[in-house]
């Protein structure tokens, strides 16, 4: 007698508990839906978590003021264009990581992800010695107040001099989703997020034995908690508990392997800093019209990522099986991952959309008491959320191009998007036709839509399949 069948909803708790505990899956063989399941589930599980720190950060913070959040936000926005670089190479790692898996050459993967690493820190350690050196500078060049500068340099000094570890957590864990080692990537960043949510209050607010160190303190809690994570995720790949392991041999100079890497990885670099550098843009404008504008711009920015950040977690699950199918030969299953995961994204992130449409005001009134900057961020929420369904499949198309190694494609449609659509469009709808604030909460939703259609015109002419890294 041949075996009873599982019911269906026995196996997809089954392949969720393989998800999390990990999986040997070849992801290059079987159901896409269950490969995609696989992959995803950690992913955005590790996102998630990423994202309740961003809650709760902002939470705690807000409690100190207007300034205080300004702080924060400034600050962010000129990391945005280090962390380009980081996010740049993660993707370069990832493409590479997973073609090589795909070929069944683990020793190349290795190769790749050290050569990686040690990129990173360099680039990590120069650019964290000036951001500390000129961080009242910074601020000032930001539009920051004299008040901000003077409450918030400490904040922005001491967040540029943890970058290494950032850089560090964001590498390795490219190897690990690279390598299909989702679940060990979801730890190490769980457990970074959980430092930093148990020290934030601690340190912001004097609990207990902590020192009382206002928004300086959430600085420290984040370059704690990442520092720690990274370390504990380059321990994963020295200890052989993953499909890559880190030998000697693989730290041995790979010219080869160094400029195919910083070939792939330049493009994937500046598309990240093409769109870093567009909301750097924006911030800059937001500031034109006050803390409070500034603030609400933050929180409501916050609360998106507490939902866009999962949603990412989705379309990194679309890189890997691009890039390992393509390694395996089999472009038309990395095709159909791409779509399959878009339409999962679209009902997750449509239905997330929904919410904050209907509920903006409330939601945003958990953060902040504050009447006008609860106006901006409301206002805010709802003007980005209308473009949530666009945006789902937008970031899994960008992240199907990157998995395969084509990062120039992504790239151009960012400067052409952002650039010379978002930027324009925010000032001249903010200041000169005098929507002030809501101008550049519009030209997000309208330039983030442009990008998701351009991206899907491009991914269906198919030359992203040829991509040789």
């Amino acid at each position: 007698m041949s075996p009873t069948p599982q019911p269906a909803r026995h196996r997809i708790w089954r392949d969720i508990r393989e998800a999390i505990f990990g999986s040997r899956q070849d992801f290059t063989e079987g159901s896409i839906g269950r490969a995609v399941l696989l992959l995803a589930v950690p992913m955005v599980l590790e996102m998630s978590m990423e994202s309740l720190f961003a809650i709760v950060d902002v939470f705690f913070v807000a409690r100190l003021g207007a300034d205080a959040i300004a702080t924060v936000g400034i600050t962010e926005g000129m990391l945005t264009i280090v962390y380009g670089v980081a996010m740049g190479l993660s993707m370069a790692t990832i493409a590479m990581v997973a073609r090589r898996i795909g070929e069944k050459n683990p020793d190349g993967a290795a190769v790749a992800a050290v050569h990686s690493i040690v990129i990173g820190i360099v680039i990590a350690a120069t650019a964290g010695v000036a951001g500390v050196w000129n961080a009242p500078k910074l601020l000032g060049l930001m539009g920051a107040s004299t008040a901000i500068v003077r409450s918030g340099a400490t904040y922005t000094a001491i967040t540029f001099g943890g970058i290494s570890g950032v850089f560090l957590l964001f590498l390795v864990n490219g190897t690990l989703r690279g390598a299909g080692d989702a679940p060990l990537a979801m730890r190490g960043l769980w457990i970074a997020n959980a430092i930093n949510i148990v020290l934030d209050p601690c340190l912001i607010n004097g609990w207990g034995p902590f020192p009382r160190l206002g928004v300086t303190g959430a600085a420290v809690a984040t370059t704690t908690g990442r520092g720690i994570g990274g370390l504990l995720q380059l321990y994963i790949l020295l200890g052989g508990k993953g499909r890559i392991v880190f030998r000697r041999e693989h730290f041995k100079l790979n010219l080869e392997v160094m400029t195919r890497l910083l070939r792939v990885s330049a493009s994937g670099m500046m598309q990240f800093l093409v769109a870093t550098a567009s909301w750097l843009g924006l911030v800059r404008i937001i500031a034109m019209f006050g803390s409070a504008a500034l603030a609400g711009y933050t929180i409501a920015i916050r609360i998106m990522i507490f939902t866009i950040l999962p949603s990412l977690g989705m379309a990194n699950a679309a890189a890997t099986l691009v890039g390992q199918n393509l390694g395996a030969r089999k472009p038309d299953r990395a095709e159909r991952s791409v779509w399959l995961t878009g339409f999962y994204n679209m009902i997750f992130l449509g239905s997330v959309g929904l919410v904050f449409i209907v509920f903006a005001e409330p939601i945003v009134g958990l953060i902040t008491s504050d009447a006008e900057v609860l106006r901006y961020a409301t206002n805010c929420l709802r003007f980005v959320s209308y473009g949530y369904v666009f945006y789902a499949y937008g970031m899994v198309i960008v992240q199907a191009f990157n998995g395969a190694g084509d990062t120039l494609t992504p790239t151009v449609i960012n400067l052409f998007c952002y650039w010379f659509w978002q930027i324009p469009m925010a000032y001249s709808l903010s200041r000169l036709a005098g929507f002030g604030p809501n101008g550049v909460f519009a030209a997000i939703t309208i330039a983030e839509s442009t990008l998701a259609v351009v991206a899907i015109v491009f991914f269906r002419r198919g030359k992203w399949k040829k991509q040789k890294i």
